[in-house]
C-alpha cells in the first residue's frame, strides 16, 4: 500500500501498527550462579530475561519482516521502539511514508535499499552499508529495494528525548569500508556506534546507544561491557550461540534476547563448524512518556493529535508533502 502526503489518518494507522505506552523490562536480581560461573569477567553478567522469536509477517507493499521489537510480546525496550529483519524484492518495498519524533536505522544485510525524502535526498546503501535517519520533526520518504532477488537488513527505531523531537531532519550514512573492525581471538565486530575491543565509531548518536555486529568463530567465546544503567538485547541473525552464564540454554536465529541488569554480556560459539552472527545493541533509557501511533513518536496524546494536523495540512515540517512523491 502506497503512503503519500495525501492518505487518510485511518490509512496511515494501518499501514503502521501502533504501539502503546512505555513498558519496561525487570529480571530478578537474586540469581544464584553455579560453580562454573564464577570465573565469569563480570562479577554480574547480564543474563538472557525474554526470549522472543520474531515471527514472519507482511509489512509496506509486499514486503515481509521478522519484528522482534515493536510487537505484543515486546512492544518497546526503552529506548528502542522497533526492530525489523526485513526481506524485500522488486516491485514490493517501503514506499512515501511519514515519520515523526524518533530516528531510524537500516543497516544492510544483503543487496541495497534506495532512500529518497521530500528534503531532497536520495541514496543507495548496500551490504553492510548503514543509514542513521534522525525524523525530527518530519520527514516523508520511501525505501525501496535497489537489485533484483532478496535484498535484507535491520532496521531498528530510536527514540528522541522530548528537547529533541522537533528538530530539523538529518542523515549520517556509513559506508561497509568506513565502519569500523576489530578481531581477536575468533571473534569479529562491526562497530556501527560505541566501542568494542577498544574501537569506537564515530557515528554520534543523540540517544546514546551501542550497535555492534558480532561473528563468532567455532568454538570461540566473548566478552562485551555495556554500560549498567543501559537497556540492551541481541537479535541472532544466524547459527548458535549460549548467552550469559556457560550453562545457559542454546539459541538459534532469529530471536530476540533481552538481557537483564549487569555488567556486560558473555557468549560462547559450542559449534563445531558454523559461526555465530548477532547485533547487540543497547542504549540509555529516556524515562519519558511514549504515545505512539504508527509512525508518529511523541510524548502526549495532545502532541499526537497535532501532529495529524500537521501532517494533513502539510505544515509544521511536512510542507513539502503537499507536493512530493518519490520516483
Amino acid at each position: 500500500m502506497r503512503v503519500t502526503a495525501n492518505r487518510s489518518l485511518q490509512q496511515l494507522r494501518l499501514r503502521f501498527s501502533p504501539t502503546a505506552k512505555l513498558r519496561t523490562t525487570s529480571c530478578p536480581r537474586n540469581i544464584i550462579m553455579s560453580d562454573s560461573d564464577q570465573n565469569l569477567p563480570f562479577n554480574q553478567p547480564r543474563l538472557v530475561a525474554k526470549k522472543i522469536l520474531a515471527n514472519l509477517q507482511n509489512e509496506g507493499d509486499g514486503a515481509v519482516v521478522r519484528r522482534g521489537i515493536g510487537r505484543s510480546e515486546l512492544r518497546s525496550l526503552d529506548p528502542f521502539l522497533m526492530l525489523d529483519d526485513f526481506s524485500v524484492s522488486p516491485p514490493s518495498g517501503f514506499p512515501d511514508h511519514p515519520h515523526r519524533g524518533f530516528e531510524t536505522v537500516t543497516y544492510v544485510l544483503q543487496g541495497g535499499i534506495t532512500h529518497q525524502d521530500f528534503a531532497g535526498h536520495k541514496g543507495t546503501i548496500h551490504t553492510g552499508d548503514v543509514q542513521w535517519m534522525t525524523a525530527g520533526r518530519g520527514i516523508i520518504h520511501s525505501e525501496m529495494p535497489a537489485g533484483e532477488g532478496a535484498n535484507k537488513g535491520l532496521q531498528l527505531w530510536i527514540n528522541l528525548s522530548s528537547k529533541d523531537k522537533m528538530i530539523e531532519p538529518n542523515y549520517q550514512e556509513l559506508l561497509s569500508e568506513d565502519i569500523k573492525r576489530a578481531e581477536k581471538d575468533g571473534v569479529q565486530v562491526n562497530i556501527i556506534a560505541g566501542e568494542s575491543m577498544g574501537v569506537r565509531s564515530p557515528v554520534y548518536t543523540r540517544t546514546p546507544t551501542m550497535y555492534l555486529d558480532f561473528t563468532i568463530n567455532p568454538g570461540a567465546q566473548f566478552h562485551q561491557g555495556i554500560p549498567e544503567s543501559w537497556n540492551a538485547f541481541v537479535y541472532m541473525i544466524e547459527g548458535e550461540g549460549v548467552f550469559g552464564t556457560p550453562n545457559s540454554a542454546v539459541v538459534s536465529a532469529h530471536y530476540v534476547l533481552v538481557l537483564g541488569p549487569g555488567e556486560g554480556l558473555s557468549v560462547w560459539n559450542r559449534s563445531d563448524s558454523k559461526s555465530l552472527r548477532f547485533v547487540l545493541i543497547a542504549g540509555q533509557p529516556l524515562n519519558e512518556p511514549v504515545v505512539q501511533y504508527g509512525p508518529f513518536v511523541m510524548n502526549t496524546q495532545a502532541e499526537i493529535n497535532q501532529t495529524f494536523e500537521d501532517y494533513r495540512l502539510c505544515k509544521n515540517g511536512f510542507e513539502m508533502a503537499k507536493y512530493w512523491r518519490s520516483h
